[in-house]
């Protein structure tokens, strides 16, 4: 029989010493730190409201699994400010009235603490957290570069933004989470988020994948590139984040949230993607990544109904 180094038993399995996994945990700790400061997210979230009766999403939700999973979320959740600002009413509203090149990590802590509230949180934390929202919007109004008026209050201009980021958290969770999603949640995500959307001001939001895909390929004759959108694709692209392992994540984030865009939308962004590159080689790396993230950053578990 092969002798075993008595070293290698020392640090393996349940023989780890009690320091080396008070280390492991302190480095996870710090990495988690990190990794959430770096996307802005520099607060504790709050806590869940696990009460069914309470809750404003279903706890055993498949929107819980998505929004819970910060690795394919970054994902998804860039490729859906790409996607959003091919539509030149909704571009000029965040160009004239954000502060996103100011401030991007404060605008980022914004977005997610919104979601955590109408994912997480008790109708009462949600509907405070869409009212505030609601009442932003109405003061977001303006002129495009074309001319035309737009207000973010339109139930139009609102269901393209609804659109835009659940096709893309869905595609994100889709290709890089953690768990494969089961025959109907795809639906079933769409049709809750679709609660939310009514709650914002959608006027009638698709509950199903097959509606959301309608839904796009009919707001395509309404999209294009304007010069504000071009800017903001570029400050995007560019990032914020500092340290060079911080800088080659995100160039890595960037470039797989360009691939879950349609080719049509790519090509009306502007971005190119080597087919055979994306799949064989920046997937793989993506993946490991989303790993790593998870690692630091555990996901929601899911959660199996009663």
């Amino acid at each position: 029989m092969e002798e075993r180094n008595p070293r290698v038993l020392e640090v393996t399995g349940a023989a780890l010493p009690t320091w080396v996994r008070q280390r492991a945990a302190a480095l996870k700790a710090r990495a988690n730190t990190s990794i959430r400061a770096a996307v802005g997210i520099n607060q504790e979230p709050p806590p869940r409201c696990n009460d069914p009766a309470v809750a404003y999403t279903p706890v055993d939700g498949v929107s819980r699994l998505v929004h819970g999973d910060l690795a394919s979320m970054l994902i998804g959740g860039l490729a859906s400010l790409f996607f959003q600002m091919l539509h030149p009413l909704a571009m000029a509203g965040v160009a004239q009235h954000s502060r996103y090149q100011r401030d991007p990590l404060g605008r980022m802590l914004q977005t997610a603490n919104f979601i955590g509230a109408t994912t997480y949180g008790s109708k009462q934390d949600a509907y405070a957290a869409i009212e505030r929202v609601r009442a932003v919007h109405e003061a977001v109004r303006g002129v495009a570069d074309d001319g035309r008026p737009y207000a973010a209050s339109d139930p139009h201009l609102l269901l393209w933004v609804h659109c835009a980021e659940i096709s893309m958290f869905l595609a994100g969770y889709e290709r890089f989470g953690r768990d494969t999603l089961r025959a109907g949640e795809a639906d079933a995500y769409v049709a809750e988020t679709a609660l939310l959307a009514l709650d914002l001001g959608v006027a009638s939001p698709p509950t199903s994948v097959a509606q959301l895909r309608a839904c796009l390929e009919a707001f395509r004759p309404e999209l294009r590139l304007s010069p504000e959108g071009a800017l903001a694709r570029d400050f995007i692209t560019r990032g914020v984040v500092r340290g060079a392992a911080h800088r080659m994540a995100y160039w890595v984030i960037v470039r797989s949230s360009y691939a879950l865009m349609e080719p049509w939308a790519r090509e009306m962004l502007g971005v190119r993607l080597a087919p055979r590159g994306e799949r064989w080689i920046l997937r793989p790396i993506a993946r490991q990544l989303c790993r790593g993230l998870r690692v630091a950053v555990p996901p929601a578990p899911r959660v199996s109904p009663n």
